[in-house]
């Protein structure tokens, strides 16, 4: 897996019960699936702590269900501390192994381990717009998804109408499901309350974007089932999981994306080329298969990417949490990457 976030359980959940846990965000990054890279981003753990909380506790004073109990030791609420936190405090469902045999990932497997307390295998996400890098500029036409034109331009599109999409989230490999297939996948939760948790999230986190100046561009939620009831997990609207935009620059993972892609470009292609050869063998694992590692970012590009996280996170929550430039000026200093 390819989490950049510590785990630590406290309290195991059982098949009646959730438990309690902790994310520790680290400074680690990862683009391209590859897991933790060979260095660190300076700010960016707390950083992304400190969104996510902000929006948990944004969405449950909208009414909307989650995982969230807190932040820092004691599980308090984000005003009662005073510097950027990097532990979260969640409640805990069942994780099983999801099998993989003969070339195919055992679901029904999964499932039977599950029963009704369990983390939806499944990545719901929500697009407002269509930006550079996009993996929906691969996957489909302008036209099927409400826009008037045959072709995708050079510069991004804003959507007439949100577009929710499922893909997987335990497989080595994520890709994108019909609606049939992620229903299956989904197990007892039902895919339209997905579908609408997913919208009413999106909505408020692209209100709230836009009140702090942002553009939010897409995003993605993973949700637990308990006990018939569907609650957001994991974590929300940070930079990690949701693209934005400020001023017309992207202003999330998507710029170190882009770096790679432009700066190290035999290793983004032979990442391309290990799942290639990994889905034509029905394998699961591709990092092995891989020829070339990633090369370090620069010293400067570390600077300005840990800028951007951390004047970012203070201008989207509207507090003072990191001593950063303003976002104007962290924006401008990635401009030129």
């Amino acid at each position: 897996m390819t989490s950049v976030k510590e785990f630590r359980v406290e309290r195991e959940p059982t098949a009646t019960a959730t438990g309690r846990g902790r994310f520790d965000f680290t400074d680690d990054y990862s683009v391209f699936d590859w897991g933790a890279m060979p260095d660190r981003i300076p700010k960016k753990g707390r950083s992304l702590c400190t969104m996510g909380a902000f929006n948990f506790e944004l969405l449950e004073s909208e009414g909307v269900s989650t995982h969230y109990r807190g932040v820092g030791p004691d599980a308090v609420q984000l005003s009662a501390v005073d510097d950027a936190p990097r532990e979260l405090a969640i409640e805990l469902v069942r994780v099983p192994d999801l099998p993989f045999e003969e070339g195919a990932y055992d679901y029904d497997a999964f499932h039977r381990a599950a029963g009704n307390n369990y983390l939806i295998p499944l990545e719901i996400v929500f697009r407002n717009t269509v930006p550079v890098g996009s993996s929906l500029r691969r996957r489909g036409k302008p036209r099927e998804y409400g826009l008037d034109r045959g072709d995708w331009p050079e510069e991004p599109v804003d959507l007439p109408d949100p577009v929710v999409e499922f893909s997987t989230k335990y497989e080595e490999q994520d890709r994108y499901l019909d609606r049939a297939e992620a229903n299956r996948i989904a197990g007892a939760a039902a895919l339209d309350d997905l579908d609408v948790l997913a919208r009413e999230v999106n909505r408020v986190v692209t209100d709230r974007a836009e009140n702090a100046g942002f553009v939010h561009e897409d995003g993605k939620i993973e949700c637990c089932y308990v006990d018939g009831e569907v609650k957001v997990a994991d974590v929300v609207g940070t930079f990690d999981e949701n693209r934005f935009a400020y001023d017309g620059q992207e202003v999330s993972k998507e710029v170190v994306r882009q770096y790679y892609k432009r700066a190290d470009p035999g290793w983004v292609e032979a990442v391309s080329e290990a799942k290639a050869e990994a889905d034509r063998l029905d394998v699961a694992d591709w990092r092995d298969r891989c020829a070339a590692d990633p090369d370090p970012l620069p010293a400067s590009v570390v600077t300005a990417v840990s800028d951007l996280y951390a004047a970012g996170a203070n201008a989207y929550t509207g507090g003072s949490w990191f001593d950063a430039p303003p976002v104007t000026d962290a924006v401008d200093a990635v401009r030129t990457l």
